[in-house]
């Protein structure tokens, strides 16, 4: 399988997403992927100025940008917060 499903929850939206995400890619590119696909269903309302981070939900732990999903132990189910 190329693809996990994980919740994101996003407190500038007070909104949480589920979304398929590559588990090969690294977690920077996800987090850009997550911004566009916000955004555009959000009516254009979701436009971070810098850069948001991924962090576990349960954990409270960043992930690591320049690792991919899988290398950080990203499993399908995961619920994170996008801040």
């Amino acid at each position: 399988m190329n693809k996990i499903l994980v919740n994101v929850w996003v407190p500038a939206l007070e909104k949480s997403y589920d979304f398929w995400i590559p588990i090969n890619k690294k977690v920077y590119k996800v987090i850009l992927l997550l911004i566009k696909i916000i955004n555009e269903s959000s009516g254009d309302y979701y436009r971070p100025t810098t850069i948001p981070l991924l962090y576990d939900k349960i954990t409270a732990q960043a992930y690591d940008i320049n690792l991919t999903v899988k290398d950080n132990n990203i499993g399908n189910g995961a619920e994170m917060i996008l801040i």
